[in-house]
């Protein structure tokens, strides 16, 4: 048995497939499946079985995994706290990023670090915040809207950063655009309404704020993104809830309304994987963020 095994295996089972695992381990599916049967035969045990296209662990698997899990992250914080001591000459910086985030903010984050360290390539990945959360392990930053709202892996920590607001829009000739430029929920709940996908973040802020109210839900059409969102309001398929700063230069075809007597705010959060041991780049790409932004709390898991 030897590390690499026990790192390899590890990946293997966060990802439940060997070429998906392969693929973000930099080596051959051959290879993986090599190591991942010395491994089995050195516990003379079924490690794993497999199941459709992927694979499952079993009973002495999952005893296992743990001790592989650990092995694998202390690995990781090793080659973290390696490229960190390189400097920023070269390397490279993966950053994940929520729909309103990667949209509205993130273009000028990356616009200051790349004129402040040209040789930094920027990889960027975007998604909904729970897909952003899965995807940690690849990622050496993630911004996201509101708390993780899932576990997170071992080493990670959570920093709340900006506040946003989320409104209601409606097309412009709408009966609530009347001038009222604020509207209580049970107001709005008497509309159909548009939300976003399951995982989103602005989606599960809303239907909390629904339910804490009591209000029931007509909820005409889901749909993926925030334009996909503003779309669909303009076409009159409902009342859409966005963040504010989505609609900072919109036309006149959008009626923006504030939720009644409490806005409706929520906290961006960004995710430091490894975070005992950041790189450097991912350390400076921080300090961007909160250049202007005061810092509202911090916890690690």
């Amino acid at each position: 048995m030897t590390p690499e095994q026990l790192i390899t295996f590890a990946t293997v089972a966060e990802h439940g497939n060997i070429s998906h695992a392969a693929a973000a381990l930099h080596l051959s599916q051959p290879a993986v499946s090599g190591q991942l049967k010395l491994l089995q035969e050195a516990f003379g045990e079924p490690l794993y079985q497999r199941a459709g296209r992927g694979v499952r662990l079993t009973a002495a698997g999952e005893q296992l995994l743990g001790h592989a899990q650990r092995l694998r992250e202390t690995f990781l914080q090793a080659q973290a706290l390696r490229d960190a001591m390189r400097g920023m000459e070269r390397g490279t910086l993966r950053i994940g990023a929520s729909t309103t985030p990667a949209s509205y903010l993130l273009p000028y984050l990356i616009a200051d670090f790349h004129a402040r360290y040209p040789d930094i390539a920027i990889t960027t990945t975007h998604g909904n915040t729970a897909e952003i959360v899965a995807a940690l392990g690849e990622l050496d930053i993630a911004l996201i809207e509101g708390p993780p709202g899932q576990e997170l892996p071992l080493g990670t920590s959570v920093t709340a950063w900006r506040e946003d607001e989320i409104v209601a829009i409606v097309p412009s000739g709408h009966p609530l655009a009347d001038g009222v430029q604020v509207q209580t929920l049970q107001a709005l709940g008497a509309y159909p309404l548009v939300l976003r996908e399951s995982g989103s973040g602005v989606r599960q802020l809303v239907e909390r704020a629904f339910a804490r109210e009591g209000v029931p839900m007509r909820v005409a059409l889901e749909i993926a993104g925030v334009e996909g969102v503003k779309e669909a309001v303009r076409a009159g398929m409902g009342i859409g809830f966005v963040s504010a700063m989505s609609i900072r230069h919109e036309d006149n075809a959008l009626y923006r309304l504030g939720i009644a007597p409490q806005p409706l705010a929520r906290h961006f959060s960004i995710l430091m994987p490894h975070a005992a041991a950041p790189s450097r780049a991912a350390r400076r790409f921080l300090g961007l963020c909160f250049a202007d932004v005061p810092v509202v709390g911090r916890s690690a898991v």
